[in-house]
């Protein structure tokens, strides 16, 4: 004989309860795995307070130094976005064409592992790149998403000039920086970066009859140190090296371009060398006060944004001591407040609806235990909600699975 769907619905819950009742050791075993088990993925849940709802996408930089997007789009975008359709996986790419440099955006299908992607897409770049102009290398964007711009500092010195400023960050902050755990990258904005530049006169060149390949193939093979062998002197093995890396302007002056009349032209007969700022797309500025130096620390995919801003404050704090005197980092912007604050929010609601619905139970059911099962049970809940979302996604692994490796399970707090 069949009974309705709701009498068997309702005999099964009368049987667990039962059971529960006669199983009482069990029944608070199993709370207490769960209540371990959701602390577990709450310790291991990456916590942010913006959601993160970006696609999982690779980004290949191409640099093609002085050509118009024109030229840029027919010889290095087109043959990397046609080869770029074939990998596993990818279900748009996209191409973008500036002057002098191209980016390809690659976005797989959704619950796809980053890392999994950069290596394939990095096995398709190598036969893809050999399509391209000759000394142009294209490059991997960093591991990170469109909201892993978690803190920005600023290098400040009241007597020190912009490039001096980014001298300390290029070479000694950003390198420091970018090795904390968590962290993908250490951007530099602001300030000028010193260059070696060299303005050739065309009246000099053509007296001279020296052609401008010339000059330029002569820097490039005098910066090098050119190796020997050993020579062996008294039972003492000396080793035989030619040192011609260029170390100042005045290194650059005196090279040799060409021999006229038996004797030799140098380049500073021929050219002015000067130390001068590279061009520059944009400025940073700091509280409407002037210009400054400034970093950006980028997040690596899936990890915690606030494990990682509190290691680049323990890093900076580590690499003061370092710094001249007069040089100073103020932090410009930094999420660990908004994500602190967002825990706070969602801890005052967890009590608030405690509280409210434990007053419900005892004023309309005038009972007491009732309302402690509601109590103990909202945090339950909210436990299991941090497990399924952790370890759900992807399937049950328990207990060495990390979910901030692989992109699943990011808390967004409200």
């Amino acid at each position: 004989m069949l009974q309705p769907a709701n009498t068997a619905h309702t005999e099964m819950v009368g049987n667990i309860i039962k059971w529960s009742v006669r199983h009482v050791f069990l029944v608070l075993l199993a709370t207490f795995s769960i209540v371990a088990w959701g602390i577990y993925a709450v310790w291991k849940t990456p916590i942010d307070a913006i959601p993160d709802l970006s696609d999982v996408q690779v980004i290949i930089y191409t640099e093609y130094p002085g050509q118009a997007p024109q030229v840029v789009e027919d010889q290095v975008t087109y043959p990397l976005t046609t080869a770029m359709l074939s990998v596993p996986k990818s279900k748009v790419v996209r191409g973008l064409s500036a002057f002098g440099v191209s980016f390809i955006h690659v976005i797989f299908e959704d619950g796809t592992d980053i890392y999994w992607a950069r290596s394939h897409v990095l096995e398709y770049l190598s036969f893809a790149a050999n399509q391209l102009p000759q000394d142009v290398r294209p490059a991997l964007g960093p591991d990170a998403t469109g909201v892993g711009w978690v803190y920005q500092y600023a290098v400040t010195a009241k007597d020190r000039t912009l490039d001096e400023l980014r001298s300390i960050q290029d070479w000694f902050l950003r390198y420091q920086l970018a090795a904390t755990e968590g962290v993908s990258e250490i951007a530099s904005v602001g300030g000028f970066e010193k260059t070696y530049q060299i303005t050739v006169d065309p009246r000099r060149l053509q007296a001279y009859g020296i052609p401008l390949k010339t000059v330029i193939d002569v820097v490039a093979q005098s910066n090098r140190d050119v190796g020997g062998r050993v020579i062996e002197l008294t039972e003492t093995e000396y080793m035989v090296r030619g040192r011609g890396y260029l170390r100042g302007i005045s290194d650059i002056e005196n090279l040799v371009v060409k021999a006229h009349e038996e004797m030799p032209v140098l380049l500073r007969n021929i050219a002015r060398v000067e130390l001068a700022p590279d061009e520059r797309r944009g400025i940073t500025e700091l509280n409407g006060e002037g210009e400054v130096v400034s970093g950006i620390a980028v997040a690596r995919y899936g990890e915690n944004a606030l494990d990682v801003i509190h290691n680049i404050e323990a890093k900076i704090e580590e690499l003061k001591p370092g710094l001249p005197q007069d040089v100073m980092i103020e932090p410009v912007y930094d999420r660990s407040e908004l994500i602190e604050h967002a825990i706070e929010t969602l801890n005052e609601v967890l009590i608030e609806q405690v509280i409210i619905v434990a007053l419900v139970c005892a004023v309309f059911l005038m009972h007491v235990r009732s309302a402690l099962v509601a109590i103990i049970m909202l945090p339950i809940g909210v436990l299991i909600a941090f497990i399924d979302e952790c370890c759900g996604s992807s399937g049950f692994h328990w207990p060495d699975r990390n979910c901030s490796r692989n992109g699943y399970g990011n808390a967004n707090l409200p």
